[in-house]
């Protein structure tokens, strides 16, 4: 009869904890891309605008249109730049999940590799066993066909 492996328990936390950080990680990095997305969408409007801006300079443009588009191209600027900011958070924090999940995945190898080796070294002492069985019967058998 083998023995229970004394740090299940633990196993199973850790494996709990490694699916938990797994998990983190996959929305770090769903934000992340969100987010990127959302930079890059900022970036090809201002694009836009601004080859509209430069059409209509050549289509000849007044004063007060001229200050509109460039007050807006201004405020197109100030948006991709604190997206930028939020997508740099956003790295940061996948970056700290990837390494927490690193961390997880030690620790539960870790664990996985005492449970593999309590399993294996269960399974010798099993085979001994048998073996140790095997022999006194065959040790009885011959001793009985020696009496008769």
């Amino acid at each position: 009869m083998s023995k229970p492996f004394a740090l299940q328990t633990v196993l199973d936390l850790m494996q709990s904890r490694s699916d938990a950080a797994t998990q983190r990680l996959a929305r770090l990095i769903a934000a992340e891309q969100s987010e990127k997305g959302k930079h890059a969408l900022l970036k090809q409007y201002r694009d836009e605008y601004s080859a509209r801006f430069r059409q209509a300079v050549q289509n000849g443009l007044g004063q007060p249109q001229w200050l509109n588009f460039q007050q807006f191209l201004d405020r197109l600027d100030e948006a991709i730049e604190q997206q930028a900011h939020v997508v740099r958070r956003h790295e940061t924090q996948t970056v700290a999940g990837q390494l927490e999940w690193q961390q997880q995945q030690i620790k539960l190898k870790a664990f996985d590799a005492l449970a593999t080796r309590h399993r294996l070294q269960q399974a010798r002492q099993e085979t001994r066993q048998e073996q140790k069985v095997q022999d006194e019967h065959a040790a009885r058998s011959g001793k009985d066909d020696r009496e008769q």
